[in-house]
């Protein structure tokens, strides 16, 4: 067996030698051939810097610096392809997923899975955070199916040739957790310990799950448009029970409904839904303009093994 670790980085600088130290340690004790690409994703401390020394230090580690800040999944698209060997693990730079609860991870895939989530048993997030992360479950439900929304995390392993299914895949909108279930169906999680968040600011913050949720929704899924039918066609119907009422009330009683303001109530539900249905169209239009634009998911600055031996042994 072999294993890749994959981690994308941003502003984690001072905690990036222990993350090291910790999964070496645990590494060395389930294969012979393992490596760790740290992907920096415009990080705007010191991060590079370390990452760099520590590939000097480390023949195992490799390290690839993105031009800008892309974002989290799009880093982990990045490393993902990257990486070598038969089995892939990807996790937080915040020591939040310890190191050593990848064994439990890597039982569960030896028992025939493709991809395994590590589920922790109590997250340690603020409010806010876990609100946000509980709006991106429920947006991953309408793109992966319920059972596999459930057990999400940044946490998981997946054999390499799950990656196959995205390999040619192109635009700025990416969902790591998404492209996995275009090559497979196979997915089961295990629990996890989930430490305090060792830096003192989360980086995924609120508004950033936010547009990830929407992103999402959006970008691999067609329940919005198809809500937007739905609503459509409720305002539609509305509206022709609406008029029926109106006839019915003139040839009944032989005059119309009175009431300015009820017609300009009316008016201002059909107008806003007309509106609301375009915005939803009109977000659907600029993923295919990003789309024809040929737009990357993220591009490389510097890869500090650029010239490595993909033969060469740990």
């Amino acid at each position: 067996m072999s294993i890749s670790v994959v981690i994308p980085v941003y502003n984690s600088a001072p905690i990036l030698p222990e993350l090291v130290d910790r999964l070496e340690a645990v590494l060395e004790t389930l294969c012979d051939n393992y490596e760790l690409v740290l992907v920096n994703d415009g990080s705007s401390d010191d991060s590079w810097k370390v990452i760099c020394k520590l590939a000097e230090n480390y023949k195992w580690i490799r390290g690839i610096n993105l031009m800008r800040n892309y974002g989290q999944h799009n880093a982990l698209l990045c490393g993902i392809r990257a990486a070598r060997f038969e089995i892939t693990v990807t996790m937080d730079d915040d020591l939040q997923n310890p190191p050593e609860e990848i064994p439990k991870l890597l039982d569960k895939l030896n028992e025939g899975y493709d991809v395994v989530y590590g589920t922790p048993e109590r997250e340690q997030h603020g409010f806010l955070r876990d609100i946000a992360s509980q709006v991106t479950k429920i947006s991953l439900k309408t793109a992966m199916g319920i059972d596999t929304a459930k057990m999400v995390s940044a946490f998981r392993a997946f054999r390499a040739n799950a990656k196959d299914a995205f390999a040619l895949f192109q635009g700025p909108f990416v969902s790591i957790d998404v492209l996995l279930t275009w090559g497979t169906s196979s997915f089961s999680s295990v629990i996890v310990r989930h430490d305090s968040r060792q830096t003192l600011v989360s980086n995924y913050t609120f508004r950033k799950l936010i547009i990830h949720a929407f992103n999402m929704m959006t970008g691999f899924s067609t329940i919005p448009l198809q809500l937007a039918s739905l609503l459509g066609i409720f305002v539609t119907v509305f509206g022709l029970l609406l008029f029926l009422f109106v006839l019915t009330n003139y040839f009944i009683r032989g005059s119309v409904v009175p009431g300015f303001a009820f017609l300009a109530s009316m008016i201002c539900v059909f107008s806003g839904t007309q509106l609301l249905v375009l915005g939803v169209f009109g977000e659907y239009l600029a993923r295919i303009h990003f789309r024809t634009m040929e737009k990357p998911s993220y591009v490389e600055k510097y890869d500090t093994k650029i010239g490595l031996d993909e033969d060469e042994d740990n």
